[in-house]
């Protein structure tokens, strides 16, 4: 089951998406529809709000007058709290029934209006945003659905930003356009990138990525935050910590178009536990046990920690089942040295120019020769990394590093 989340702000079009995913196949899990549902007559939440704000918030016939509720909650930040901590809890519950009710295989597209603002993107393992500027989005309220223009600003305003949306977004959606650009926006996501994703993930598939070496990102450092809130979530508390490793952290280096993260936990044990976890978070189990493109084993534990131990550079591994966001999740343990290392790496890097345009210029070799596959390419690169583990870690000594 591959499960989605969808949001904009009010007059973005997110319904225009919904409706679009419903017609592809997708099950649509509406918020607006559930939170109409669970202030019915006769509800407990109906009940609840008359509690909080009056009966001058019902109709004559006992519905609820939603314009009048609008009017008083959203009028100071104090009693929009107030309505959400009614509304939301009850939203929660309902939605879950009917994702339980969906078949192991559905997409689960869970269109939650305030996504942002109750702070579970990071649940999905896709979020996607859709967006209109905020004079686009005032002038289809008043045109479409009624409002006055000062409570279109208002309704905006309490809203999360654009910025606080990008930070969530996996996929934005512009919708500066006419409805039918939007639709084809929306069609192709579902057929290029949503399909393959849920096919992969029913199949326990990665998605494929090619050994190519790109240009530094500069939004490759947002991605991985963004993705390791998601993996924090999914991980809670088994995780001593989620970062991101490799070139893709380091501003400035071109490298492989794949984020690489590093999941650190306190055994191999709790490691395994996380899999089903993960993998519903979009990330499939691969298998490996040991760190690959890296020297011998015992001849670098041996420089590090003087044990010996091959075993110390055992590991786990999960790769996202996304084709629009290839992902690879290292999971270590504490203070092994494999752990250790992935983030040294990345810190001697940022410290050290030269170095850091040595590797860049290896990297840059290496791709030139045409690495038929990713492990040929790590192949390639081993003995740079046999010298560099010791000035790394000759660098840390001297400047007292810790992770």
């Amino acid at each position: 089951m591959l499960r989605i989340g969808l949001s904009g702000g009010i007059g973005a079009g997110k319904s225009t998406v919904s409706s679009t995913f419903s017609e592809l196949g997708g099950i649509v899990v509406d918020g607006d529809v559930i939170a109409r549902e669970v202030v019915e007559p006769g509800t407990e939440g109906l009940g609840k709000l008359v509690d909080a704000f009056g009966n001058d918030i019902l109709h004559d016939d006992g519905s609820l007058n939603r314009p009048a509720l609008a009017a008083i909650a959203f009028s100071d930040d104090e009693k929009r709290k107030i309505l959400n901590g009614i509304v939301h809890p009850l939203v929660a519950h309902r939605r879950s029934e009917l994702i339980a009710a969906a078949a192991d295989d559905a997409v689960i597209v869970e269109d939650i209006p305030l996504l942002v603002e109750s702070g579970m993107a990071p649940m999905f393992p896709l979020v996607v945003i859709v967006h209109a500027d905020e004079d686009l989005r005032v002038k289809r309220l008043i045109e479409y659905r009624g409002f006055t223009e000062e409570d279109a600003r208002a309704r905006i305003a309490a809203q999360a930003t654009e910025e606080q949306r990008r930070a969530v977004a996996d996929v934005w959606l512009d919708n500066s356009g006419s409805a039918g650009a939007l639709i084809e926006q929306a069609r192709e996501l579902w057929l290029q990138r949503i399909v393959p994703f849920a096919h992969n993930l029913d199949n326990g598939q990665p998605a494929r990525s090619a050994p190519v070496l790109v240009p530094s990102d500069p939004s490759w450092p947002d991605q991985g935050r963004r993705i390791a809130a998601r993996l924090a979530t999914a991980c809670g508390h088994r995780a001593v910590r989620v970062d991101h490793i490799g070139s893709t952290a380091v501003a400035g280096v071109d490298a492989k178009d794949v984020i690489d993260m590093q999941v650190t936990v306190a055994s191999l044990e709790l490691a395994d536990e996380l899999a089903d976890a993960l993998t519903s978070a979009g990330y499939v189990r691969r298998p490996i046990t040991a760190d690959v493109g890296k020297p011998d084993a015992r001849s670098t534990v041996a420089a590090f920690d003087h044990t010996n131990d091959e075993s110390l550079w055992h590991k786990r591994l999960h790769c996202s089942a996304d084709p629009g966001r290839p992902t690879n999740v290292h999971i270590r343990v504490d203070g092994w040295p494999g752990q250790q290392f992935a983030l040294l790496f990345v810190d001697w890097l940022r410290a050290n120019p030269s170095v850091q345009a040595d590797y860049l210029a290896l990297k840059r070799r290496i791709a030139a020769q045409a690495h038929a596959d990713t492990g040929a390419y790590a192949d390639a690169k081993e003995p740079w990394f046999l010298d560099a583990y010791r000035r790394a870690w000759k660098w840390a000594d001297t400047t007292g590093w810790r992770p």
